[in-house]
């Protein structure tokens, strides 16, 4: 999720998704442009860290027996930590693992979809394979990378964990967004009682909550309009940091730039023993806000983010640090608010105020990262439907999401309030962060085969170093479970739950579609009146299979007298991208007959594109597509929806005929054209001067009527002449039924466990999956379908 500083940068990181393959490299006033942008999003959290870290280290007996060997290995232990996960892991190896430009848990899942079979979701097609996203120049398959997918192809087990794994690492970004903004602006105004020491410490908590309510209640007008100050307050705190670095580095011990060798590392384990491996669960805080920089990177471009964090971010971080470790070797009694305490009396109310406002930012990032993850989720049905506003009509990540928004709010007044210190916020938040650091590094390795086709060895190599690195620092987190731990472990649990419940109940929903599709052979004994009245009008019936009859049909043919002259049967699909290209994203196909004017319309989405909010453009586009795949039907090229090549299994692209191929010519609906006179106009376009002699026109109470729309059908063919008398009724049907206006078809369905089921099931499907459904936002509405044209037909899935 991104957040822009102006609207110059705001268009720059739109396109840097293009900017992402070796080809189209971007400018440098661009990679400066994002550089400054980049410094409001991705490195808010990281460069907070200060604030709280040898706070949070120096705890229990450690922090009684505090010497100035301990602060040179704490210092020690900090540097190494930064220098070999930001800079090395992350800027270095990690960034290169891009999805198209697209980073975060899922970018990784979707990168490894790609290259093998383990996507888990629904509905794919071969067709998907062809979309020119997909279309990378990749290396050779290699035998070791050949070996490594076909072995997790073979086992579900392994591909259901895999799945797990990555809504694990999912559910701790969100634990992020909770524990984030408390800990941040919690240990900025804990500064207050470094000024003013009578100060009340509930005072502290009090001032901390308001921050959080003001923050959390002003996700509604977008983060673009929020973060314009972003860039320059991190960066003014950035400054600040390692310029009152430098000031207590020179100050009061210079000689602390020694504890950089390891050696400084090894002697404080020796000399602290446990209590030193304890205290690692404090020293992991100042690599939070890490992921960020490859979370956030689909709206910059990877040179930007390395030159902010080389240049800048590192080195202000570093001197920060030994500024604070030279202050303390002096003032060993100081370890509470260590940051606060270090900063020169003359600057501290202006340096306070920095603080407080980067520590906003810091959780800004994290909040509007955790509202793109909750919808990627939901776009390949691993969440409950929830509203999703868009907030950007130029930046696709930009959204907002009430229900979460507000849930966070009270979550992060519980935890505020609850715990009032940041070091059992500290213990929480360290377990969620180095979690998602270990999924990261286990899903990159399996990057390094699958995708890079690199050597096992090499994937191993990168999977011992970090996997054991992150496991030490995991250990010592864990071991602060019950001062606080256990916030991150309960909030994931939950979450997991909520996930893998909606993604079980909505798996076992869809099979029960594909396992009881309609036969084509009930549907031709039907006829092209399907056995009902066929009266005006499109009908759009939305269902998740791609190939087939839904059995809800069935159910709209017994229970209503009339059928729509037009029948459309819509997938609204998920594909694992990020991003469609429009010209790609409708799959048209024929449902029977011609004569029947039934049609299938697969309409695609990367998990971060927007569904739109539209339904009047989504209509229109619909029809634009379904014409032209009435003038090119004989002509495209055909692709399988599925494994079954019948006529209902064909499927064509459409959208792409350019405007070399098609025609200038149009149907066209003036405004105030009366019916008598478009249908007159529109014969006469086709059939020529010829129509006066051949074709009367039928007076109906509708011909008087003025229609209102000037809607526009283009033509796909070089010649008119190319349009034979079959197209040519088709398409006039398909115009007339625009004009009559469009209905939308749903399901109201109701799953339910067998009853020979187990226990087990019965509870997920019939309590937990049946109280998601009833408590989430209907289809309907995340489709932004309009009420007034929407019919629904309720039936039990007996799964």
């Amino acid at each position: 999720m991104s957040v822009v500083s102006d609207s110059n940068a705001a268009q720059c990181s739109c396109s840097c998704r293009n900017l992402q393959t070796p080809l189209l490299q971007p400018s440098i006033a661009v990679v400066l442009t994002l550089a400054y942008q980049s410094l409001g999003v991705v490195y808010g959290d990281l460069s907070v860290s200060p604030l709280y870290v040898f706070q949070s280290t120096f705890l229990g007996d450690l922090r009684n027996s505090v010497t100035d060997e301990y602060i040179y290995g704490v210092l020690s232990l900090i540097f190494w930590t930064l220098t070999l996960i930001p800079l090395i892991k992350y800027v270095i190896i990690v960034l290169s693992a891009d999805d198209n430009g697209e980073g975060g848990t899922f970018a990784l899942y979707s990168l490894l979809c790609r290259h093998a079979k383990l996507s888990s979701i629904l509905n794919q097609q071969s067709a998907d394979m062809e979309l020119s996203i997909y279309r990378l120049v990749e290396p050779p398959e290699t035998p070791r990378g050949r070996t490594v997918r076909k072995l997790l192809e073979k086992h579900r087990i392994l591909r259901t964990g895999l799945l797990i794994i990555v809504l694990l690492g999912t559910c701790m970004v969100i634990g992020d967004g909770v524990l984030t903004p408390s800990i941040s602006v919690l240990s900025a105004i804990s500064g207050i009682s470094v000024a003013a020491p009578q100060l009340h410490q509930n005072i502290v908590i009090l001032v901390s909550c308001i921050i959080l309510v003001l923050l959390f209640s002003l996700q509604h007008i977008g983060t673009r309009r929020i973060s314009f100050l972003f860039a320059p307050i991190v960066l003014t705190w950035l400054f600040c940091n390692g310029g009152i670095g430098l000031y207590n580095l020179i100050a009061y011990n210079p000689s602390i730039v020694r504890a950089l060798s390891p050696y400084y590392t090894f002697k404080f384990f020796k000399v602290s023993g446990r209590d030193g491996w304890i205290s690692l669960g404090g020293v992991l805080l100042c690599v939070t806000g890490s992921e960020a920089m490859y979370a956030d990177l689909g709206h910059f471009c990877r040179r930007s983010i390395k030159a902010v964090f080389i240049l800048i971010v590192y080195p202000s971080l570093l001197l920060g640090y030994m500024g604070q470790a030279a202050y303390l070797s002096k003032n060993l009694d100081d370890l509470d608010s260590a940051f606060f305490r270090s900063v020169p009396k003359p600057v501290f109310w202006p340096v306070f105020i920095t603080a407080t406002l980067a520590s906003v930012v810091g959780s800004q990032a994290v909040i509007s990262a955790t509202f793109s993850i909750v919808r990627q989720c939901q776009a390949l049905g691993c969440f409950p439907w929830v509203k999703v506003v868009h907030t950007s009509n130029s930046i696709y990540g930009q959204v907002y999401i009430p229900e979460v928004n507000w849930i966070m709010l009270i979550l992060s007044l519980s935890i505020t309030v609850g715990f009032k210190s940041t070091i059992e916020i500290g213990n929480a938040y360290g377990i969620a962060v180095i979690v998602v650091m270990l999924v990261t590094t286990f899903l990159t390795s399996l990057v390094i085969v699958v995708v890079w086709q690199r050597s096992i060895f090499v994937a191993c190599i990168f999977l011992l170093i970090y996997g054991s690195v992150e496991s030490l620092y995991l250990s010592s987190a864990l071991f602060k479970v019950p001062q606080g731990g256990w916030v991150p472990l309960v909030l994931v649990g939950i979450l997991m739950c909520i996930m893998y419940m909606w993604h079980y109940g909505t798996t076992k929903k869809y099979k029960f579609d594909l396992q009881n599709k309609v036969s084509m052979k009930w549907l031709l004994t039907l006829g092209p009146s399907l056995g009902v009245v066929r009266v005006p009008g499109i009908g759009l019936i939305f269902t998740e299979l791609v190939t087939g009859v839904p059995a809800i049909f069935s159910h709209f043919v017994t229970n209503l007298p009339a059928f729509h002259q037009v029948l459309v049967f819509v997938c609204m699909k998920s594909v694992a991208v990020p991003f469609v290209p429009p010209n790609e994203r409708y799959l048209v196909g024929r449902v029977g007959p011609r004569d029947y004017r039934m049609y299938r319309c697969v309409v695609r989405y990367g998990y971060k594109d927007s569904t739109g909010n539209d339904d009047s453009e989504f209509e229109n586009q619909l029809v634009f597509n379904l014409a032209e795949f009435i003038q090119t039907e004989n002509s495209a090229p055909w692709i399988p929806s599925s494994s079954e090549m019948s006529l209902d299994g064909r499927m064509t692209v459409m959208g792409t005929v350019t405007g070399s191929t098609a025609s200038k010519a149009s149907l066209s609906f003036p405004v105030s054209e009366t019916r008598s006179e478009r249908v007159t106009r529109i014969m006469q376009t086709f059939c020529g001067d010829s129509f006066q002699q051949s074709f009367k026109t039928v007076s109906s109470p509708c011909a008087t009527l003025d229609w209102q729309a000037n809607f526009e059908i283009p033509l796909f063919v070089e010649h008119e002449n190319e349009i034979d008398s079959e197209m040519r009724k088709e398409l006039i049907d398909l115009i007339e039924a625009k004009e009559a206006g469009v209905a939308y078809l749903m399901g109201h369905s109701f799953v339910k466990a067998k009853k020979s089921s187990s226990w087990l099931k019965k509870f997920a499907i019939n309590f937990v999956y049946t109280f998601l459904r009833r408590n989430c936002r209907e289809p309907a509405m995340a489709f932004h379908i309009p009420h007034i044209s929407l019919l629904e037909v309720g039936m039990v899935y007996y799964v």
